[in-house]
């Protein structure tokens, strides 16, 4: 499987050529171990890095957010400014660690459409940090949430200085009061009880607690915002505006603007709703702000299709600025044509210049500037063309693979089976394409693995007992795995760094 440059049309990037990397395991967080069965609500879904890179967050399907924090750059004294300044292919070991996390959705009825709601978290995307806070964009099918996390200082009761030899006396005097004719009122305890001990003398002085902030600190997540009950449909793409102040979320028909500030009210920017649903012919798969221009955003389509839209043109933007697709071969199409052409992640290049969008079979590389056709396309399950029916039966055909690209452009990378992920140089003249398991953890302990449990037909689910392979080789004769998939990864903005989730675990690479 190590091959898959083929069909590079165009170098992305002008320039010498750049040296393939060496990929090294930096680190792993909730490896499970050996015959350990995975939670369903533990599988990571969603992964972001933040725009420094000092922090990155995954989402779950059990609705959970967790934070990580970089550690390296503080334990060796770095500053982001310093590190902003050097040159970009040193290698650099980034170390990150737990920082908090947090219940972001809880499953949900919609009681009107009889339609469950789960908790998982579907997109993740960071916004700009103040006065040290962390703000973060979460969403599952329906509801958006606006998360800020903080760190608060601990307040504490401080101890009360009575003085230990009067208290036997004031328990005497407890006890006295306690039998007094007189209760205090309910309204405030303001009135004192009619019979009250003759000396007076045994009343100590009246200490109360106070309560004091320790310099000991605790992570604290508050919601800000939830934006609601704009979308009929699920919910794909949240992406925010690089004004700071806007963001898009985007299901299938509908891509909507919202203010950060305002969670009752959003616009309408994108319709593709029919006025006949038995006209639709495709639907909106991604959708993502320009990294730099606030005014220019891109959606993809499932007919393979990105469209980029200009806010300034229209306040309804269903037509586009440009349109880019590839024309398919004559005599090419199949029963299988539109399902491994739909486009299932786009991302801007830093820079704003270059889209990159990933379906099924490749990875292409779009110039904004030239909508003849993409400037490079990138081979990642070619091998798995003869195994179209198989992936078909077990519904393997329709994962929604991610892709990412680096910090300078240079490469791109995506997912596949068996949790392999494809790293691929798209700089002129570049021939690399690495593929690495993101599971093989060379620091693990080797474990003989256990005999898998044997479960009944009836808990088995419904693709594995239409008996359809769910294992195969490809050409090269490598194995492959359809039921383990890494379908989610993030590149580090700055550094070459990637991070990537296997199931329920989080892989970090680096080179």
């Amino acid at each position: 499987m190590n091959g898959g440059g083929e069909g590079l049309a165009a170098p992305a990037t002008s320039g010498a050529a750049v040296s393939p990397l060496e990929w090294k395991f930096s680190q792993v967080f909730g490896e499970r171990t050996a015959g350990e069965e995975v939670q369903e609500v533990d599988i990571i879904s969603a992964i972001e890095f933040d725009r420094t890179g000092d922090h990155l967050a995954t989402g779950d399907r059990g609705g959970r957010v967790v934070l990580f924090e970089r550690t390296d750059i503080k334990d060796h004294g770095g500053h982001r400014r310093d590190l902003e300044r050097m040159d970009y292919s040193i290698s650099r070991h980034p170390e990150f660690r737990y920082k908090t996390e947090f219940q972001s959705h809880e499953p949900e009825f919609d009681y009107l459409k009889s339609l469950e709601i789960e908790e998982k978290i579907n997109k993740i995307r960071w916004c700009q940090t103040a006065n040290g806070a962390l703000f973060v964009l979460s969403t599952n099918d329906k509801t958006i949430k606006y998360w800020k996390v903080q760190e608060k200082k601990i307040k504490k009761v401080c101890e009360m200085n009575v003085d230990a030899s009067k208290s036997m006396e004031n328990g005497a005097v407890a006890s006295s009061m306690s039998t007094s004719s007189k209760p205090y009122l309910a309204n405030g305890c303001k009135d004192r009880p009619v019979s009250s001990p003759s000396n007076d003398t045994s009343f100590p002085a009246l200490h109360l607690p106070v309560v004091v902030t320790s310099q000991e600190t605790s992570l604290v997540a508050r919601c800000r915002r939830v934006y609601a009950h704009a979308h009929d449909y699920h919910i794909n793409s949240i992406s925010n505006n690089s004004d700071g102040e806007t963001f898009i979320s985007a299901d299938d028909l509908r891509i909507n603007l919202w203010n950060l500030e305002i969670s009752n009210q959003s616009f309408n920017i994108v319709d593709v709703k029919p006025a006949n649903m038995e006209d639709l012919t495709e639907v909106i798969t991604s959708a993502e702000f320009h990294p730099t221009h606030c005014n220019t955003l891109a959606y993809s389509s499932s007919k393979g299709s990105i469209r980029l839209i200009d806010l300034r043109q229209s306040a309804l933007c269903d037509t586009h600025s440009k349109l880019f697709e590839e024309q398919e071969a004559p005599g090419s199409r199949s029963f299988f044509t539109e399902i491994i052409a739909s486009i299932s992640d786009i991302k801007f290049a830093k820079n704003g210049r270059h889209i990159l969008s990933r379906d099924y079979m490749t990875l292409k590389l779009w110039d904004i500037n030239m909508d003849s056709g993409p400037v490079a396309t990138l081979q990642v399950h070619e091998h798995l063309r003869p195994k179209l029916c198989d992936l078909y039966e077990n519904d393997s055909i329709f994962d929604k693979f991610e892709c990412c690209l680096s910090g300078d452009g240079h490469r791109v990378a995506t997912g596949s089976y068996s949790n392999l992920f494809r790293v691929f140089g798209c700089s002129e003249g570049s021939t690399e394409a690495t593929t690495l398991e993101a599971s093989k953890n060379p620091m693990r302990r080797q474990v003989q693995t256990p005999a898998r449990p044997s479960r009944s037909l009836g808990n088995l689910p419904r693709v594995l007992r239409r008996g359809a392979d769910n294992s195969g080789a490809d050409t090269n004769g490598n194995s492959f795995d359809f039921t383990t998939k890494l379908l989610h990864l993030a590149w580090h903005p700055s550094e070459n760094s990637i991070a990537c989730a296997a199931s329920n675990s989080l892989y970090m690479y680096y080179a």
